[in-house]
């Protein structure tokens, strides 16, 4: 039996746990569900990738979070279906009923489509993903000692594909590596033939940001000697060799793909609420439309707006405020309150190329350069939960930058019984899934 004011919170990402937060001590019931029994922070995943920092240090367990807060019980595991006539979220170890429910399951990878790419290229929409990015390139160069030919130059070849801030942060930061470390790490081998290619779509790097942001962006990025192609679409990639569109080839072993996302929508919503970008169509008080009891928050959430009238930007201030103003209204439920209605305030949007490197975007005007790498780096501390994994970032940070080095290249590659367990797990969500 449900409680008169259960909320189910599908996903622990911005969005859910900042309402998760909020709500916390409450007169509602919450259960906070997520496949990982950790809040990730997202803007920090290329330096983790690169072996800048520990997964640790950006990671933050769930329990731990909501330690204090006894109306908040987490559950970890899988959403398999959503039965919103009978009120029901079906995950892979319960049914959980509910008399609110928040979709806050954020965006996974947009491959768009095609297969090849998927199986072959890194993502990094997660941290489990970031690691695994980072064991393929330390492996990389591993492999590098004992190549010749054309094998040598598929390892020396590094492509990202995407010139958004994921790309041009994680390009950027890779050319550093392949400057600072790399000759230290591997004094027998010839770092001049390491290829940084970034490719975008589009006519820019950074597309949403202001034109001299674009602009000095690329400038940055060249001068760290990436070779930035625009106008440059992927057609496929087979693992070996990248085929674009209108002709032309990369080998490459190593493609990491940040091309794109797309809403991680859990099953049991009709094609008629589902708008582009695989996103939920919501009102002002973001209410999935056609119901009053359902709610979507964050990059899944497509509200249109006069301001924004093809959605806001998928950012974590958008989800954020988001939930705080779902938070407040909904405790004004509990007293008949009015609700209010969501009203994004932009305050800017940012990018790091390297060091003393940086792009940002406030309302009134922008600025680039040693100041605007300042910046971003003292927003995106301020944003980290804990004192301390504040603390282990601001230490690292300080020393990668008196130093241009870290001591954090270590290869942790799962164990036989894990890769067992893994793919049991998988075999068991996919049954249910089925069944469902």
């Amino acid at each position: 039996m449900t409680s008169q004011n259960r909320i189910v919170i599908v996903g622990a990402g911005f969005a859910g746990l900042q309402l998760a937060r909020q709500l916390g001590h409450s007169k509602y019931e919450i259960y906070l569900v997520d496949k990982y029994n950790f809040h990730q922070f997202q803007p920090l995943f290329y330096q983790v990738a690169t072996a800048r920092l520990e997964p640790s240090s950006i990671s933050f367990p769930l329990r731990k979070i909501f330690q204090h807060k006894e109306n908040v019980h987490v559950r970890i595991s899988e959403v398999q279906n959503i039965i919103t006539d009978k009120k029901i979220v079906v995950t892979a170890d319960e049914e959980l009923v509910y008399d609110y429910l928040v979709l806050a399951s954020g965006c996974t990878t947009n491959f768009f489509g095609n297969k090849a790419i998927e199986k072959y290229s890194f993502p990094m929409k997660s941290t489990i993903e970031a690691v695994a990015l980072r064991n393929r390139i330390l492996l990389n160069f591993e492999d590098a000692i004992y190549a010749t030919g054309d094998d040598l130059k598929a390892l020396m070849n590094i492509v990202v594909v995407g010139g958004g801030p994921t790309g041009v942060e994680l390009a950027g930061s890779l050319s550093e590596m392949k400057k600072n470390i790399l000759p230290k790490d591997y004094p027998d081998m010839d770092f001049s033939e390491l290829n940084i290619y970034l490719l975008e779509g589009g006519p820019h790097t950074l597309g949403p940001m202001s034109k001299a942001s674009q602009e000095k962006s690329k400038v940055y990025l060249e001068r760290l000697g990436v070779i930035v192609m625009t106008n440059t679409l992927v057609e496929n990639y087979d693992g070996r060799t990248i085929q674009l569109k209108g002709g032309g080839t990369i080998i490459t072993n190593n493609v990491i793909w940040a091309a794109g996302v797309t809403g991680n929508i859990p099953t049991g919503f009709n094609t008629d609420v589902i708008e582009r970008g695989n996103r939920l169509k919501v009102n002002r008080y973001n209410q999935v439309q056609g119901f009053d009891n359902v709610f979507a928050l964050g990059d899944i959430a497509l509200m249109e707006t006069p301001k924004y009238p093809k959605g806001h930007p998928q950012l974590a201030n958008v989800a954020i405020n988001q939930a705080k103003l779902l938070a407040t209204n909904l405790k004004a439920s509990l007293h008949n309150g009015k609700w209010k209605e969501y009203e994004y305030k932009d305050p800017g949007s940012m990018a790091t190329v390297g060091k003393r490197k940086a792009v940002v975007d406030l309302p009134w005007f922008s600025f680039q350069g040693r100041l605007a790498w300042f910046t971003w780096m003292f927003l995106h501390l301020m944003l980290i939960l804990s004192v301390r994994n504040k603390l282990f970032i601001f230490i690292n940070w300080a020393i990668s930058y008196f130093t241009n080095d870290t001591t954090l290249r270590l290869i942790l590659l799962p164990t036989k019984k894990q890769v067992e367990l893994a793919e049991k797990v998988a075999e068991k969500n996919e049954q249910n899934k089925k069944e469902t």
